[in-house]
């Protein structure tokens, strides 16, 4: 008997590797989609570096003149 069309790859387990490899593509997409989706925004946002957040705490009356000036300085020299 000869198998024309349903070979082995199709009769046996070649069925198995063919969905494995479809699955394994599906999956890389989702993955990438994935990934893409949660990490577009991230660059997007300014960073705050120490001087702005020392300068929203004095504006916003959380510390005084004097340790605004003390930590102000300290910034500078580091």
């Amino acid at each position: 008997m000869s198998h024309y069309y349903w070979n082995d790859w199709y009769f046996g387990w070649g069925w198995f590797l063919w969905f494995a490899v479809v699955f394994l593509i599906v999956s890389s997409f989702g993955n990438w989609g994935y990934t893409y989706r949660a990490h577009r925004n991230y660059g997007q946002m300014p960073r705050k570096n120490a001087l702005d957040i020392l300068n929203e705490r004095y504006a916003r009356g959380e510390i005084s003149r004097e340790e605004f000036g003390l930590i102000k300085s300290e910034i500078i020299k580091a």
